[in-house]
């Protein structure tokens, strides 16, 4: 099997549209790191990602009667962007078919390149199955975001200029993973031009569609992925790349959407270039391997594989950065509600830079206070601030790991209701298209009194909501049915401390 992999990233046609990417060190990284970190720059490329590779090579293997009925695809990212320059280079006629849901920006950049879009469903499988009836009724040629082996040598022929652009000592590459193209290529590659070298795939920790398979001894699908690295929301690893990776890749490590934020911000301070969530994977894998196995002084490669990210959330990451890092602490801490409280609360937090503070009157003998607090993994750990709150005698949780807090208390911290009753809280998500809030909230209004809402953009592909419903014991066995009705992923976060510190009544 490789060996035929091979011959086909040899023979690839990519370098009519693609560019040979540098393979750059990441300076500041690999100081902190101990070791020599590279970046592949593959958000360098035409399209800002590495997908124009395997697209072209797709496209021109094609005959000449295919390349004139023309190929369709379905994509809301980097891949249609890939397919439309590739059929506009070789004069073919292309046809992306996408999510209604899908950034205006993006739509614009398929256009851009010569290709008729089609924005049909609000979700990718609706418009993945869209494409497939034109190829039925129109004749089209469907070209694959992954599994296919023409598209799979075109993404190996990343491996390939690592391996000329670096020729001397090489522990490890590691390789963001959706669909399994790009690592499939590297790894056939790879293994068996210079097998000595480890291929690791990152994932992030709610779409590891690749590490479910390679536990499972065969493909899996995910019931439910998560959306903040939407290049990589797949739900089930393609078929032509798990034959090859459940071979020849070493391991897959999984990273959280906080981590993940970090290695962004980890890529712009070395090279002043912002890349999008799915192509910081493989520099947030670096650092978890790195901390895991307490190397040193050794070359290991991230593939960047792209840098098609909305300006606007931008936001989010910044938030999210310094806690991937490690690098603050989000705490919730009583203290009496008496003069010099904040005070003394202040003499323990000691010479830490306070980066929020969230407080509101609560009761007459104590409040409670929603905190933000600097701290570093290794001079100033967050165990060493929870340790001296505690020994000040300021009962204190650590909610830097909790979703709820990070994503919404943060923002609402405003004080009890004591004049409401029977209030459930549950967190939800669902696609971000116009009108989507509307109807979200016409649905979820229409059972049960609303008592408490929460809802912020941050320019993702899903919008993020936080509801307390008014709910009497005895309709509590309706509330699945209601919410299953809507359709949206919810979690009851009734029990959450952080919403029983701040907001429950």
């Amino acid at each position: 099997m490789l060996e035929q992999y091979v011959r086909k990233i040899l023979t690839a046609r990519v370098y009519d549209v693609a560019e040979e990417t540098p393979l750059q060190s990441a300076y500041q990284l690999s100081q902190r790191l101990g070791n020599s970190i590279l970046l592949k720059r593959e958000d360098l490329q035409p399209v800002f990602s590495f997908k124009i590779r395997g697209a072209y090579n797709k496209i021109a293997q094609l005959s000449e009667a295919e390349k004139a009925r023309g190929v369709v695809t379905a994509s809301a990212g980097n891949h249609a962007q890939g397919v439309a320059l590739a059929a506009k280079h070789l004069g073919i006629k292309a046809t992306i078919v996408m999510p209604k849901t899908t950034p205006e920006i993006k739509v614009k950049a398929v256009r851009a390149r010569g290709a008729r879009v089609v924005l049909h469903g609000d979700a990718f499988p609706e418009s993945l199955a869209h494409s497939l009836r034109l190829v039925e009724e129109k004749g089209f040629v469907y070209i694959h975001p992954y599994d296919d082996p023409d598209v799979i040598a075109g993404q190996g022929t990343v491996a390939m200029e690592i391996l000329r652009q670096h020729q001397g000592a090489l522990h490890a590459v590691f390789v963001p993973c959706g669909g399994g193209g790009l690592i499939a290529g590297v790894a056939a590659y790879i293994k068996y031009v210079r097998p000595e070298i480890k291929v690791i795939g990152v994932e992030p920790e709610d779409s590891n569609c690749l590490q479910a398979a390679m536990a499972a001894g065969e493909r899996v699908s995910l019931p439910q992925v998560g959306l903040f690295a939407d290049g990589v929301a797949v739900s089930q690893i393609g078929e032509h790349t798990f034959a090859v990776c459940r071979d020849y890749v070493d391991e897959v490590i999984t990273v959280s959407s906080d981590e993940i934020c970090a290695a962004m911000k980890d890529i712009y301070d070395d090279t002043r270039s912002i890349t999008e969530p799915s192509g910081a994977l493989a520099v947030a894998g670096i650092k978890k391997y790195v901390a895991r196995s307490a190397i040193k002084d050794q070359n290991l490669v991230a593939i960047d594989s792209g840098a098609n990210v909305n300006f606007d959330r931008l936001r989010h990451v910044a938030e999210r950065a310094e806690l991937g890092e490690q690098r603050e602490a989000i705490i919730a801490v009583t203290i009496p509600e008496n003069p010099g409280s904040f005070k003394r609360f202040c003499e323990a937090i000691g010479k830490r830079q306070i980066t929020e503070f969230n407080y509101r009157f609560h009761s007459k003998e104590q409040a409670h206070i929603f905190v933000g607090v600097q701290t570093h993994p290794e001079l100033d750990p967050r165990s060493e601030l929870l340790k001296q709150l505690d020994e000040a005698g300021f009962p204190v949780i650590d909610l830097t790991e909790n979703e709820l807090a990070k994503l919404h208390i943060r923002h609402m911290v405003g004080g009890h209701n004591d004049a409401v009753i029977n209030e459930r809280l549950y967190r939800f998500e669902f696609p971000e298209r116009p009108g989507a809030l509307f109807n979200f909230l016409n649905k979820l209004g229409g059972h049960w009194n609303i008592s408490m809402f929460h809802y912020r953009n941050h320019g993702a592909a899903e919008g993020r909501v936080l509801a307390a419903l008014q709910v009497p014991d005895d309709e509590m066995h309706l509330v699945p049915e209601a919410f299953n009705s809507i359709g949206y992923p919810y979690w009851d976060e009734t029990d959450n401390p952080a919403y029983k510190l701040f907001l429950a009544q």
